[in-house]
């Protein structure tokens, strides 16, 4: 089973925390090791030298029949069992044990009668010093430990907060503000070394130069086509009302007010596309002006007005957005389209196939249709633009039983409707 980790420990700060952590406390106990056990050895040796030196004069005092010398005896109490076996055996030797509570070193050999001479050595000193030395070992390493994290984290810190900023202009850019741009400094001075987080900025930077770049060349073509387009229009509509009348007529004029109408929302985009478009700000009941929407788009829409209020907004505009989203429910859906008032949150469903997944996923795309539709994609693209001159929200769904479900949400501020 996999473990799950709490969100904080995604970070690449807590990681990298994490990490130099683990390898200073590996770093501090091998060297710790290290040094204990280097110190210990010789220690002990030097512990080990002097009690077997004891032993030797101890054993010629003993041989020529003198006194022994204090902490030296035969078969003394005290005396390891193990180290009394091996002098017993005819071997030297010595261990480090407690004795009367408190460390010592014993030496012991062999003598006659199957006993042993053993010698005491005070080894508390030593002990004192040995755990001393553990202890400075801890101290030091915590020390050393905390500095070395502390220093890690401020330079990781330094790393992530750049990467931070790297990612809040990616999405500022994905939001559509073009304009946004890193400006690290290490990219603007090529005397400074350039790391990898400096590179991803640079190349954020390019990428946005050069989407901003395509993209105004191709708002720019688009209000020129549309503008070109203006003037032979309004002539070719002139020229088809004086044609007699007749069905080859009828098509031709159809199809001028088409290319009209298509000419129009072009002009109408690209002046959204320049965002100098500002709303003319008034006071609407929004439950009135849904029901005139719906009036002048001259359909079967149901219009269900649960909570009306009164709302400061551009009511042109507005009446723009309505009148795309119920036009494009009846001419993309399938009946019954129902518009519901909710206090600011406006919604108007149909019960047809509902959104292609790239719109739901993505929003409306300027001449892109899917599954056979007829239309350029331009309706819901108004609609949007338009609703944020008017700084309200559109958002697009589709029902879990069917049917696309757009929902248009305005601005706070609304009070009851009287």
């Amino acid at each position: 089973m996999r473990l799950t980790l709490p969100h904080w420990a995604a970070a690449l700060a807590v990681k990298a925390a994490a990490f130099i952590t683990v390898m200073c406390c590996a770093l501090a106990a091998l060297l710790g090791v290290l040094v204990h056990v280097s110190v210990t050895n010789q220690t002990v040796g030097q512990a080990r030298d002097l009690a077997l030196s004891r032993l030797a004069d101890a054993t010629e005092a003993y041989e020529a029949g003198d006194t022994l010398l204090p902490g030296a005896g035969v078969d003394p109490e005290g005396l390891p069992a193990p180290l009394r076996s091996m002098a017993v055996a005819g071997e030297r030797g010595t261990m480090v044990a407690a004795h009367r509570g408190r460390p010592a070193m014993w030496a012991a050999g062999p003598v006659a009668g199957h006993r042993a001479l053993a010698v005491e050595v005070d080894y508390s000193q030593q002990a004192r010093t040995i755990d001393g030395l553990d202890q400075s070992i801890l101290w030091s390493s915590g020390l050393a430990i905390g500095a070395t994290v502390l220093v890690g984290v401020f330079a990781v810190t330094r790393v992530t907060r750049r990467l931070h900023g790297t990612a809040r202009v990616a999405r500022r850019i994905s939001a559509g503000d073009l304009d946004a741009r890193v400006d690290d400094p290490r990219t603007k001075d090529p005397t400074r070394p350039q790391d990898e987080v400096a590179a991803v900025a640079a190349a954020l930077d390019s990428m946005a130069s050069s989407l901003q770049g395509k993209l105004l060349s191709e708002q720019r073509f688009t209000a020129d086509v549309a503008h070109e387009l203006r003037t032979p229009l309004t002539g070719l509509h002139a020229a088809a009302e004086l044609l007699p009348p007749g069905r080859p007529t009828e098509l031709v004029r159809d199809r001028v007010a088409a290319l009209r109408t298509l000419t129009e929302d072009l002009l109408e985009i690209s002046r959204l596309d320049t965002g100098r478009e500002r709303p003319a700000v008034g006071t609407e009941a929004l439950g009135a002006l849904a029901e005139r929407v719906v009036r002048a788009s001259g359909t079967g829409t149901e219009v269900r007005i649960l909570r009306d209020v009164r709302v400061e907004t551009d009511r042109r505009r507005l009446e723009r957005v309505l009148g795309n989203l119920v036009a494009n429910a009846h001419k993309h859906g399938g009946p019954p389209v129902v518009l519901t008032v909710d206090g600011p949150v406006v919604t108007v469903r149909d019960h047809g196939p509902g959104y292609p997944e790239y719109l739901v996923a993505h929003g409306p795309q300027r001449f892109r249709t899917e599954g056979g539709a007829k239309g350029h994609g331009l309706g819901l693209t108004i609609a949007v633009g338009q609703a944020e001159v008017l700084g309200a929200t559109l958002t697009f769904a589709n029902a879990v039983d069917g049917g696309a479900v757009a929902t248009l949400t305005l601005p706070a501020g609304a009070r009851p409707a009287h």
